[in-house]
């Protein structure tokens, strides 16, 4: 060192071979003969790189540090590791602390840092890193179970289409046992009372099943003829059907309200007319 401060020509040579990368190639694009000595090399030099220098980080940056609600515990514990290795010497008991304060206070690991916080920062890396490995598998879990339920959930997507349309075609035809309008006999008590009073009648055929997935139903619907959540008894018209049905063969006839038992009652003269009538004009 004392031959080179002796020496300013040799002190600027043997400086610059210790440049590398960016810093070489803008040594090189210095004009010729525009360093006089190595202090005017050295005033360039920190000139042109004082903005490069880095900002040491402070042990109270950790508290700055958060795990996000959609990020793993995996990726939170990378980066807190990666944040306190550019503070130098940073304390351990403050890096405990930030560490465990960054943590939803709900998460599991957070629960066991507070039961037990005498611990090394060691020993509470070492134990996220297990409940990293379980966040691990319960996230490659999840994402397995998805791809299994999408094949399903569109198979039933379907079948709710299916059944959907051939309701609606349904709905547009007229209904057997009603008038060509669609409409049912007029009841004197709702048609789900009726259902509970005839249920266990061997007259009374209790439907299939409904198809598709039963927790995209609505929870608020029952329907008593099925037994499950989609829809309410009173609109169901494969139950108004089968009560018309019922009602054709003789059943269910004490709930029809007064009115409606003299509209069937003509309903049964006018379609026995045509046939008397027939009757009457055929010689014997």
């Amino acid at each position: 060192m004392i031959l080179y401060k002796a020496d300013d020509a040799l002190m600027c040579k043997v400086f610059a071979m210790t440049l590398r990368g960016a810093a070489q190639d803008w040594f090189h694009t210095l004009p010729s003969t525009s360093i006089g000595n190595f202090k005017e090399f050295a005033l360039i030099f920190t000139k042109e790189y004082t903005s490069y220098k880095t900002v040491r980080k402070h042990a109270d940056h950790l508290f700055n540090l958060h795990k996000k609600l959609d990020e793993s515990l995996r990726d939170y514990l990378r980066w807190f590791k990666d944040e306190k290795a550019n503070i130098i010497g940073c304390n351990d008991q403050v890096a405990f602390l930030a560490f465990k304060k960054g943590l939803p206070t709900e998460h599991e690991l957070y629960q066991e840092l507070a039961i037990t916080p005498s611990q090394t920062l060691g020993e509470v890396l070492a134990t996220a890193e297990r409940y990293a490995l379980w966040d691990d598998d319960h996230i490659a879990a999840k994402k397995a179970s998805k791809k299994v339920d999408h094949p399903k959930k569109q198979a039933s997507q379907k079948s709710n289409k299916f059944e959907q349309k051939a309701q609606d075609k349904h709905r547009s035809q007229p209904q057997e046992g009603g008038s060509k309008t669609g409409a049912f006999t007029e009841f004197a008590i709702p048609i789900h009372q009726i259902l509970a009073q005839v249920k266990d009648k061997p007259w009374v055929r209790m439907p299939l099943p409904l198809r598709g997935d039963p927790s995209e139903r609505d929870t608020n619907k029952y329907c008593a003829f099925h037994g499950e959540h989609s829809h309410y008894t009173n609109n169901y018209n494969a139950w108004k059907r089968h009560l018309e049905e019922m009602v054709r063969e003789g059943h269910c006839t004490e709930f029809i309200a007064k009115k409606a038992i003299q509209h069937i009652e003509d309903r049964d003269v006018a379609a026995k007319e045509p046939l008397q009538r027939s009757l009457e004009s055929t010689p014997f």
